[in-house]
């Protein structure tokens, strides 16, 4: 029989709580945070399907964790596979991380923690969940464990007849026989198999510490295209990125760094670079500061005597001089003598 449950029916200060008890049952004992829940808005379809059911879930911004505690509560033993449909969102589970877009699927264990992460992208967001036995699965737990919180492609191949298949039983659900939804239950899970085998005989999963420096390499770029953004932070940084706080630190500690001063330095590197820029000798001091991520001037002018030894505006008047003075044709002969930390920046 399929059921529903739509929050928009209760009352605004209801929907949030009621949301966690109905997702909680429905799917497995988890927390829920909800960083807008006067807005919240969520809908769920229940299709059982034999040993399996299948979830159609839509809902506004949550943060969804399966805690230690939880699993010592309650252990039903069950693989789970979510299938994005709308919108992107995050998973973090067993030291391995995704960020996940429409036509994108990830399998996650209902017996080790894990954080997910909903509204990274504006609007809602929606999912198919398939839960299953994990006894019903016929691959070893062993080939199967390193593909929790991996990326599985559903825009083609088997990833995709097995997304086709999930959305024709909602849409076919009450034509079908009790009996048709056994089988069409088993046919996903046999999906599924073919789909994480095809992903397990591949060349090897890439160790957590390539996954964390691809990951590194991904949020370097985000943080380059967001420098000139003054609410651009660490938190910020891993909200883009589907991660806890606590995993983005872990990820910059491997490099050698953290977030604050990766996003810092940047900053500052771009200033000197504009500082130096003859071409931009009319622009305020303090409107450089601004224009890459340090909006008061006092705060622009600390940071950036920390970092280089002189205020800006020093730094400034140095750089201009060593470019108007003329090059000595010997080889070795100096005109201006830079401390070491105020050298404008050859870019």
């Amino acid at each position: 029989m399929l059921t529903v449950f739509d929050v928009d029916g209760l009352p605004v200060r209801e929907r949030t709580s009621a949301w966690a008890e109905a997702a909680s049952n429905a799917l497995v004992p988890q927390r829920f945070r909800f960083p807008a829940p006067q807005e919240f808005h969520a809908r769920m379809t229940g299709m059982p399907l034999g040993v399996a059911e299948l979830l159609h879930m839509t809902y506004g911004p949550l943060v969804t964790e399966r805690t230690p505690k939880d699993i010592r509560r309650q252990d039903p033993e069950y693989y789970q596979l979510g299938c994005t449909i709308l919108g992107e969102q995050g998973i973090e589970q067993a030291r391995n991380q995704a960020l996940l877009g429409a036509g994108e699927m990830v399998l996650y264990d209902s017996s080790v923690p894990f954080t997910a992460r909903s509204g990274l992208s504006p609007g809602t967001s929606g999912s198919y969940v398939l839960q299953f036995p994990k006894r019903s699965m016929r691959l070893s737990p062993q080939r199967v464990r390193s593909l929790v919180a991996v990326p599985l492609q559903a825009r083609t191949g088997v990833g995709r007849l097995l997304f086709q298949l999930l959305a024709g039983i909602e849409e076919q659900f009450e034509s079908c026989s009790p009996r048709d939804l056994v089988q069409l239950g088993q046919t996903a899970i046999d999906l599924t198999a073919v789909l994480l085998g095809r992903h397990a005989d591949r060349a090897p999963v890439l160790p957590p510490e390539s996954r964390q420096h691809v990951l590194f390499l991904r949020m370097v770029a985000f943080i380059d295209r967001n420098l000139a953004d003054p609410g651009l932070s660490p938190c910020a940084v891993a909200s883009a990125h589907g991660v806890s706080l606590r995993y983005l630190h872990r990820v910059f500690q491997i490099e050698g760094t953290t977030p604050t001063r990766f996003i810092r330095e940047q900053r500052l590197a771009r200033c000197r670079r504009d500082l130096a820029n003859p071409a931009l000798g009319n622009v305020p001091v303090h409107a450089i500061g601004a224009r890459w991520g340090f909006p008061r001037a006092s705060d622009f002018d600390r940071a950036f005597r920390a970092a280089a030894g002189v205020p800006p505006g020093r730094y400034r008047a140095l750089a201009t001089h060593h470019a108007a003075a003329p090059r000595s044709p010997e080889p070795y002969a100096r005109t201006t003598r830079w401390p070491a930390s105020a050298r404008p920046d050859d870019e």
